[in-house]
């Protein structure tokens, strides 16, 4: 039994994806007029190997069975190597995003939003439960060392089951019911990873937009490993780089994610350089990475991709200035008649990508406040449900989106393959009278003078709604929400916060309500984890101390007492355990219905358009896309690494 994840390499061939065999180029597959490359293509301006020596050729830096993107069966037009990408961020630790956006997973997600192997040759899952995992022959990490099982085997050992270098034990991905696999090195290409009962949580992890690199280079690491190292060589390399121990060392080198350590062997396209400043990061191309296009090419097609580091506030004017080649973070929706006044001088287009969130602002009412009143009111679903109605969803739209985002339930989208319309509309209508009737049921019909109706101990109804201070986008939102709640008698009273603080007071119960953006994944398939909707940890903002005592094991936070709450984490549980897709199917419809039935979250509008700058002649940048974090890594699903310029359109601009 596979479960549908065994991923040969008969199988990619409908999936826009070839494989050449051994070193060379077998049938390549050409869009029209377009003459096949006697020998496998390098980039013209591949870098010299590590110490300036010169690089062997193509043939010996891809695996024997590197993957083929098939671009015009994607849709894409097959490119020429060269040029820079230039991009802007605001803080230097924004260099993570090349590895997001760089996407270079050992399963990815493809554009159909199916689990596919990437920097794995193929994979194999029986009863969904045991995977063997098939590395790609000859694969080279970007200094030239082989990658093997043993990048693997010390992943594990040397650093998972290192109490110094991982005193928690592992992710919880990782674990089925609190425990580990059992790791197998099968041969130099394989490993095994065999749990006692299904693992749903494996493949989306591996697939994330956050890589959790199951595997380290270990022929660099080691030389920061207690086990491996001489002792005094470590420890005078703790006292150089002014560390605390060698553990502290050791995870200081261990960078993969965060792209800045130029010393550090990488699997992703792009790699950071010595050349990088404090303001401006230049990652350059991996020579040994394992994508060619359907000619042969390596890819990725641009030599570097440079991230200058300016002020936030001037993103979007450097930007429509022709500062930047490709461009959507630190950009928002507000910035598009910026964008769209000065992008034609400078050779910009803006495109615009709904973003895949299930609702851009979204209000979280906290269940497990310490105030007996406001807790009595707020698990009350006719509350709940009385506010959702009393909200006009389609004056916001117009007011703040142009009418271009749709009223909408925190649930999921409809590019979703777990959409149902009822999901998008159920208590999500504006309808005044049906939420006053509703509040009129609960016994509260004493008003004020104004209108506003009374709680107990005299209290005014009036709902303090903390946002984070630099979203202006969420506190004109809720400035709209008070208006129409004004008509059901409640008051709103929006109140400007620090992210961090709002998170604690809201975990110590002295949060009423908070506006945050919806659920990252809006548009989730059976076989993504739906850990953000249920108090899988304290990060579930319906009620933190619900997914804190769960993430303490019952030491911090409170035991859920509220049964629809509690349905949500006993689905949760049906989809860990899930052997199959039909019953991950099943416990995600049970999540849903949950959510929008009981109102657990208010949602606003889903699918706000996400600005994407794009320098005129930068090719195979999606017209239309999806923008989001996980699933999507943003740029990464779309394969930025055939992003190229036709320098031929750039001269006759």
């Amino acid at each position: 039994m596979t479960d549908g994840f065994d991923l040969s390499r008969r199988q990619l061939l409908g999936l826009g994806l070839t494989v050449l065999c051994s070193a060379g180029v077998s049938a390549p597959v050409l869009a029209a007029g377009e003459p096949a490359p006697a020998t496998p293509a390098a980039p013209a301006a591949a870098p010299a190997a590590a110490g300036g020596e010169p690089l062997p050729p193509l043939a010996k830096r891809l695996p024997k069975v590197p993957l083929v993107l098939d671009l015009p069966a994607m849709g894409r037009r097959t490119g020429r190597p060269g040029g820079s990408i230039v991009t802007l961020i605001s803080r230097v630790k924004d260099a993570r995003m090349i590895t997001v956006w760089g996407y270079a997973r050992l399963v990815g997600y493809d554009q159909q939003l199916e689990i596919v192997p990437d920097i794995l040759e193929s994979l194999d899952v029986e009863e969904g439960r045991r995977f063997t995992l098939h590395l790609r022959p000859g694969h080279r990490w970007s200094d030239g060392k082989p990658f093997t099982a043993e990048d693997f085997r010390y992943f594990w050992e040397d650093i998972v089951l290192n109490k110094e270098l991982t005193p928690a034990g592992p992710e919880p991905f990782l674990l089925v019911e609190g425990r580990p696999p059992l790791f197998e090195v099968i041969d130099d290409v394989t490993v095994r990873y065999t749990w006692d009962k299904p693992n749903s949580q494996f493949l989306p992890s591996l697939a994330a937009a956050r890589d959790p690199f199951i595997y380290r280079p270990a022929h660099y690491l080691k030389h920061f490993h207690i086990r491996y190292a001489d002792k005094a060589e470590l420890d005078a390399k703790v006292k150089k780089k002014k560390a605390r121990s060698w553990a502290a060392l050791h995870v200081k080198m261990d960078s993969l994610y965060e792209a800045m350590n130029p010393s550090l062997p990488s699997l992703q396209p792009w790699i950071a350089t010595e050349s990088s400043s404090d303001r401006r990061l230049v990652m350059a191309r991996n020579p040994y990475f394992h994508r060619v296009d359907q000619t042969g090419q390596q890819l990725p097609y641009a030599d570097n991709v440079v991230m200058n580091v300016v002020a936030s506030g001037l993103i979007a004017s450097q930007t429509q200035a022709g500062q930047s080649d490709l461009q959507a973070r630190g950009l928002s929706f507000s910035d598009i008649t910026v964008l769209k006044r000065g992008g034609a001088r400078s050779g910009i287009g803006t495109r615009l990508w709904p973003i895949s969130m299930a609702n851009q602002v979204a209000l979280y009412p906290n269940l497990t406040v310490s105030d007996p009143v406001w807790r009595t009111l707020l698990r009350d679903v006719r509350f709940r449900r009385a506010l959702s109605l009393g909200i006009d969803r389609d004056m916001i739209n117009r007011v703040l989106f142009f009418g271009m985002a749709r009223p909408s339930n925190n649930a999921v989208l409809a590019q979703s393959q777990l959409f149902r319309p009822e999901y998008r509309t159920l208590w999500a209508s504006y309808d005044p009278d049906y939420a006053n009737r509703l509040l009129d049921d609960m016994g509260l019909t004493d008003r004020r003078s104004d209108g506003i109706r009374m709680i107990a101990d005299d209290r005014p109804l009036q709902i303090v709604v903390e946002a984070e201070g630099t979203s202006q986008e969420q506190m004109d939102v809720l400035q709209l929400v008070a208006e129409t709640w004004q008509g059901i008698g409640v008051s709103l009273f929006a109140k400007a916060s620090d992210r961090d603080i709002m998170w604690k007071r809201a975990l110590a119960g002295s949060l009423v309500m908070m506006a945050a953006n919806g659920y990252d994944n809006g548009i989730p398939t059976s076989a993504m984890s739906p850990a953000e909707r249920v108090p899988a940890d304290s990060s579930f903002l319906s009620g933190m101390a619900w997914g804190a005592w769960r993430d303490s094991e019952g030491k911090a936070g409170e035991r859920i007492d509220y049964p629809p709450v509690y349905g949500l984490l006993t689905a949760f549980q049906n989809w860990l355990s899930a052997p199959d897709k039909a019953q991950r199917e099943a416990a995600w419809r049970t999540i849903l219905d949950i959510h929008v039935n009981q109102v657990l979250t208010i949602g606003i509008v889903a699918g706000v358009h996400q600005p994407v700058a794009v320098r005129d002649n930068l090719i195979n940048v999606p017209e239309d896309a999806l923008w989001g974090f996980d699933p999507g890594a943003f740029f990464g699903i779309y394969h930025m690494d055939c992003f190229w310029f036709d320098q031929q359109a750039k001269q006759g601009s």
